[in-house]
Protein backbone atom coordinates (compact mmCIF):
# COMPACT_ATOMS: atom_id res chain seq x y z
CA UNK A 1 0.00 0.00 0.00
CA UNK A 2 1.33 3.44 -0.89
CA UNK A 3 1.44 6.45 1.43
CA UNK A 4 -1.78 6.80 3.43
CA UNK A 5 -3.47 10.19 3.63
CA UNK A 6 -6.81 9.68 5.39
CA UNK A 7 -9.48 12.35 5.05
CA UNK A 8 -9.76 14.94 7.84
CA UNK A 9 -11.58 13.75 10.95
CA UNK A 10 -14.62 15.98 11.39
CA UNK A 11 -16.53 13.34 13.35
CA UNK A 12 -18.12 10.17 12.03
CA UNK A 13 -21.61 10.35 10.59
CA UNK A 14 -23.85 7.90 12.45
CA UNK A 15 -26.68 6.87 10.14
CA UNK A 16 -28.38 4.48 12.59
CA UNK A 17 -27.75 3.65 16.25
CA UNK A 18 -29.48 1.43 18.76
CA UNK A 19 -28.36 -0.45 21.87
CA UNK A 20 -26.90 -3.30 19.82
CA UNK A 21 -25.49 -1.99 16.55
CA UNK A 22 -24.40 1.04 14.58
CA UNK A 23 -24.53 1.91 10.91
CA UNK A 24 -22.00 4.57 9.98
CA UNK A 25 -20.93 6.41 6.83
CA UNK A 26 -17.34 5.75 5.77
CA UNK A 27 -15.69 8.41 3.61
CA UNK A 28 -13.60 7.46 0.61
CA UNK A 29 -9.90 7.28 1.45
CA UNK A 30 -10.32 6.01 5.01
CA UNK A 31 -9.37 2.47 6.01
CA UNK A 32 -12.18 0.44 7.60
CA UNK A 33 -9.77 -1.15 10.11
CA UNK A 34 -6.15 -0.41 11.03
CA UNK A 35 -3.50 -1.24 8.44
CA UNK A 36 0.03 -2.41 9.13
CA UNK A 37 2.19 0.21 10.81
CA UNK A 38 1.50 3.17 13.08
CA UNK A 39 0.93 5.42 10.06
CA UNK A 40 -2.18 3.37 9.20
CA UNK A 41 -3.77 3.38 12.66
CA UNK A 42 -6.34 6.05 11.73
CA UNK A 43 -9.38 4.18 10.45
CA UNK A 44 -13.15 4.14 10.67
CA UNK A 45 -13.45 1.75 13.60
CA UNK A 46 -10.85 3.71 15.63
CA UNK A 47 -12.76 6.94 15.03
CA UNK A 48 -16.08 5.34 16.01
CA UNK A 49 -14.57 3.76 19.15
CA UNK A 50 -13.83 7.18 20.59
CA UNK A 51 -17.57 7.63 21.15
CA UNK A 52 -18.58 3.96 21.17
CA UNK A 53 -15.63 2.05 22.71
CA UNK A 54 -17.53 -1.22 22.47
CA UNK A 55 -17.94 -0.96 18.67
CA UNK A 56 -16.56 -3.96 16.77
CA UNK A 57 -16.06 -4.67 13.08
CA UNK A 58 -18.44 -6.99 11.24
CA UNK A 59 -17.48 -6.32 7.61
CA UNK A 60 -15.30 -3.90 5.66
CA UNK A 61 -15.25 -1.63 2.66
CA UNK A 62 -12.20 -1.02 0.48
CA UNK A 63 -10.31 2.12 1.52
CA UNK A 64 -11.37 3.93 -1.68
CA UNK A 65 -15.04 2.95 -1.35
CA UNK A 66 -17.46 5.15 0.57
CA UNK A 67 -20.77 4.30 2.18
CA UNK A 68 -22.56 2.27 4.81
CA UNK A 69 -20.73 0.05 7.29
CA UNK A 70 -22.38 -2.01 10.02
CA UNK A 71 -20.67 -2.22 13.43
CA UNK A 72 -21.63 -4.36 16.40
CA UNK A 73 -21.86 -3.01 19.92
CA UNK A 74 -20.15 -5.80 21.83
CA UNK A 75 -18.84 -9.28 21.10
CA UNK A 76 -22.19 -11.07 21.33
CA UNK A 77 -23.71 -8.84 18.68
CA UNK A 78 -20.58 -9.13 16.55
CA UNK A 79 -21.06 -12.91 16.53
CA UNK A 80 -24.76 -12.63 15.60
CA UNK A 81 -24.15 -10.13 12.81
CA UNK A 82 -21.18 -12.06 11.44
CA UNK A 83 -23.45 -15.11 11.20
CA UNK A 84 -25.94 -13.10 9.13
CA UNK A 85 -23.17 -12.14 6.72
CA UNK A 86 -21.92 -15.72 6.45
CA UNK A 87 -25.44 -16.93 5.69
CA UNK A 88 -25.99 -14.11 3.17
CA UNK A 89 -28.90 -12.65 5.10
CA UNK A 90 -27.63 -9.08 4.72
CA UNK A 91 -28.64 -7.39 1.47
CA UNK A 92 -26.23 -4.76 0.14
CA UNK A 93 -26.41 -2.53 -2.89
CA UNK A 94 -23.77 -0.20 -4.27
CA UNK A 95 -23.87 2.66 -6.74
CA UNK A 96 -20.99 3.02 -9.19
CA UNK A 97 -20.14 5.05 -12.28
CA UNK A 98 -18.39 2.94 -14.90
CA UNK A 99 -16.59 3.70 -18.13
CA UNK A 100 -18.55 3.20 -21.34
CA UNK A 101 -22.23 2.75 -22.12
CA UNK A 102 -23.40 -0.61 -20.84
CA UNK A 103 -25.44 -2.45 -23.46
CA UNK A 104 -27.75 -4.42 -21.17
CA UNK A 105 -30.15 -2.81 -18.68
CA UNK A 106 -29.48 -5.57 -16.15
CA UNK A 107 -27.62 -8.81 -15.79
CA UNK A 108 -25.21 -10.92 -13.79
CA UNK A 109 -21.46 -11.40 -13.69
CA UNK A 110 -20.53 -14.93 -12.59
CA UNK A 111 -16.73 -15.13 -12.60
CA UNK A 112 -14.62 -16.95 -9.96
CA UNK A 113 -12.02 -14.82 -8.17
CA UNK A 114 -8.74 -15.44 -6.41
CA UNK A 115 -5.95 -13.21 -5.13
CA UNK A 116 -3.25 -12.42 -7.69
CA UNK A 117 -0.39 -13.25 -5.30
CA UNK A 118 2.53 -11.63 -7.17
CA UNK A 119 0.46 -8.46 -7.52
CA UNK A 120 -1.58 -8.44 -4.32
CA UNK A 121 -3.86 -6.87 -3.22
CA UNK A 122 -5.08 -7.30 -6.82
CA UNK A 123 -7.61 -10.06 -7.42
CA UNK A 124 -8.09 -11.92 -10.68
CA UNK A 125 -10.50 -14.21 -12.49
CA UNK A 126 -9.39 -17.85 -12.29
CA UNK A 127 -11.64 -20.66 -13.52
CA UNK A 128 -9.44 -23.36 -11.96
CA UNK A 129 -8.98 -22.32 -8.33
CA UNK A 130 -11.06 -19.12 -8.09
CA UNK A 131 -13.88 -18.92 -5.54
CA UNK A 132 -17.43 -18.62 -6.91
CA UNK A 133 -18.33 -14.92 -7.20
CA UNK A 134 -21.63 -13.46 -8.36
CA UNK A 135 -22.62 -9.83 -8.95
CA UNK A 136 -25.98 -8.56 -10.19
CA UNK A 137 -26.18 -5.19 -11.93
CA UNK A 138 -28.89 -2.76 -12.99
CA UNK A 139 -28.35 0.34 -15.09
CA UNK A 140 -29.61 3.54 -13.46
CA UNK A 141 -28.65 5.98 -16.23
CA UNK A 142 -26.40 6.26 -19.27
CA UNK A 143 -24.59 9.48 -20.18
CA UNK A 144 -23.67 9.54 -23.89
CA UNK A 145 -21.87 12.85 -23.42
CA UNK A 146 -19.33 11.48 -20.96
CA UNK A 147 -19.61 7.88 -22.23
CA UNK A 148 -20.30 6.59 -18.71
CA UNK A 149 -23.00 4.53 -17.03
CA UNK A 150 -24.39 4.86 -13.51
CA UNK A 151 -25.21 1.41 -12.23
CA UNK A 152 -26.53 -0.30 -9.10
CA UNK A 153 -24.48 -3.34 -8.08
CA UNK A 154 -25.55 -6.17 -5.80
CA UNK A 155 -22.76 -8.46 -4.57
CA UNK A 156 -24.42 -11.83 -3.98
CA UNK A 157 -21.07 -13.12 -2.74
CA UNK A 158 -18.59 -10.96 -0.85
CA UNK A 159 -15.16 -11.51 -2.36
CA UNK A 160 -12.41 -8.94 -2.02
CA UNK A 161 -12.59 -6.31 -4.80
CA UNK A 162 -15.45 -8.32 -6.34
CA UNK A 163 -17.41 -5.41 -7.81
CA UNK A 164 -14.30 -3.74 -9.17
CA UNK A 165 -12.96 -6.89 -10.86
CA UNK A 166 -16.35 -7.90 -12.25
CA UNK A 167 -17.03 -4.51 -13.80
CA UNK A 168 -13.55 -4.41 -15.32
CA UNK A 169 -14.06 -7.92 -16.69
CA UNK A 170 -17.20 -6.67 -18.47
CA UNK A 171 -15.10 -3.97 -20.10
CA UNK A 172 -16.63 -1.25 -17.92
CA UNK A 173 -14.15 -0.48 -15.10
CA UNK A 174 -15.35 1.75 -12.28
CA UNK A 175 -14.11 5.32 -12.71
CA UNK A 176 -11.14 6.23 -10.53
CA UNK A 177 -10.07 2.60 -9.99
CA UNK A 178 -6.29 2.58 -9.65
CA UNK A 179 -6.07 -1.24 -9.73
CA UNK A 180 -8.46 -2.32 -12.47
CA UNK A 181 -9.12 0.81 -14.50
CA UNK A 182 -7.89 4.37 -14.99
CA UNK A 183 -7.09 6.12 -11.70
CA UNK A 184 -7.12 9.48 -13.49
CA UNK A 185 -10.68 9.06 -14.78
CA UNK A 186 -12.16 10.48 -11.54
CA UNK A 187 -10.88 12.23 -8.39
CA UNK A 188 -11.79 9.13 -6.35
CA UNK A 189 -13.12 5.61 -6.86
CA UNK A 190 -16.76 6.12 -7.85
CA UNK A 191 -18.10 3.23 -5.79
CA UNK A 192 -20.46 3.75 -2.85
CA UNK A 193 -22.25 1.35 -0.49
CA UNK A 194 -25.70 2.91 -0.74
CA UNK A 195 -28.12 0.35 0.76
CA UNK A 196 -28.04 -2.07 3.67
CA UNK A 197 -30.97 -4.29 4.66
CA UNK A 198 -31.25 -6.96 7.33
CA UNK A 199 -33.49 -8.33 10.03
CA UNK A 200 -32.21 -7.14 13.40
CA UNK A 201 -30.99 -10.32 15.14
CA UNK A 202 -32.29 -9.29 18.57
CA UNK A 203 -35.34 -7.10 17.96
CA UNK A 204 -36.47 -8.82 14.70
CA UNK A 205 -37.12 -5.36 13.24
CA UNK A 206 -36.47 -4.89 9.53
CA UNK A 207 -33.63 -2.44 8.98
CA UNK A 208 -33.54 -0.81 5.55
CA UNK A 209 -30.91 1.91 5.49
CA UNK A 210 -29.96 4.06 2.52
CA UNK A 211 -27.25 6.67 1.98
CA UNK A 212 -27.13 8.41 -1.41
CA UNK A 213 -23.71 8.58 -3.07
CA UNK A 214 -21.76 11.86 -2.88
CA UNK A 215 -21.07 11.74 -6.63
Amino acid sequence: MSAYFPPPDHGTRIVHADDFLLVVAKPSGLLSVPGRGEDKADCLVARVQRDYPEALTVHRLDMSTSGLILLARGAEMQSLLSKLFRERQVDKAYVAVVAGLMAEDSGEVDLPLIVDWPNRPRQMVDFTIGKPSLTRYRVIARDPQTQTTRVELEPVTGRSHQLRVHMAALGHPILGDELYGDEGSAPRLLLHAAKLALIHPLTAAALNIELPPPF
